[in-house]
């Protein structure tokens, strides 16, 4: 009870502080159900900037925010919804995939992992800011991130974290977990969208 106090004592000074970025993964503030994804500004692999509510608009979305393309859980996740993309868009979504790298870094991913889905990058980590699943990146994860990749190295980390979004950009479903090497499994996602596709 006492952790929980604290944890909820932690969110509302991040609220009012309008902070957001979170000491450690544990204290995140994320959005809720029921609550709205703000069009914010992300960037494609051709370093384009485009407004995430005009793809969110076009079909119901799947919206994975991942650590990056040096990650290896976060690699295992994206290369699971690519075998599964035939499913989700026959369920009647789209797959998203958003990561606070920088453009150059996101482009390897989706060429290795051989993915259809769009992924874009947040480089400044505005986006995961807003969506409260910021948190302050170690110095130990810092300098891992710099040998595995190229340019700017994001100072935030999101907790890795599955939204099902309607078109409006409303949060219908989440599944948020800080133990990085845990992710929501196939089977959950599907059963989740067969739920929702019943409401």
């Amino acid at each position: 009870m006492k952790r929980t106090l604290t944890a909820l004592f932690i969110c509302l000074t991040l609220i009012t502080a309008k902070a957001q970025i979170a000491e450690k993964a544990e204290d995140i503030c994320p959005l809720l159900i029921g609550e709205s994804i703000t069009n914010a500004t992300v960037i494609n692999g051709k370093n384009e900037e485009v407004k995430l509510m005009s793809v969110l608009e076009a079909k119901p979305t799947v919206l994975v925010f991942y650590r990056g393309g040096w990650c290896p859980y976060c690699n295992l996740q994206l290369s699971a919804l690519g075998e599964s993309e035939a499913e989700i868009l026959e369920a009647g979504y789209q797959i998203i995939a958003i990561s606070p790298e920088s453009y150059e870094n996101i482009k390897p991913t989706i060429d290795i992992d051989k993915i259809k889905y769009q992924v874009f990058a947040d480089p400044d980590g505005k986006l995961l800011q807003q969506v409260g699943i910021a948190f302050k990146a170690n110095e130990k994860t810092k300098g891992y991130i710099k040998q595995k990749t190229k340019g700017k190295v994001s100072d935030i980390l999101p907790v890795p974290t599955v939204m099902i979004l309607d078109t409006k950009g409303v949060i219908l479903f989440e599944y948020i977990n800080p133990d990085y090497k845990v992710r929501m499994s196939k089977d959950l996602l599907m059963a989740v969208l067969g739920a929702l596709m019943k409401k």
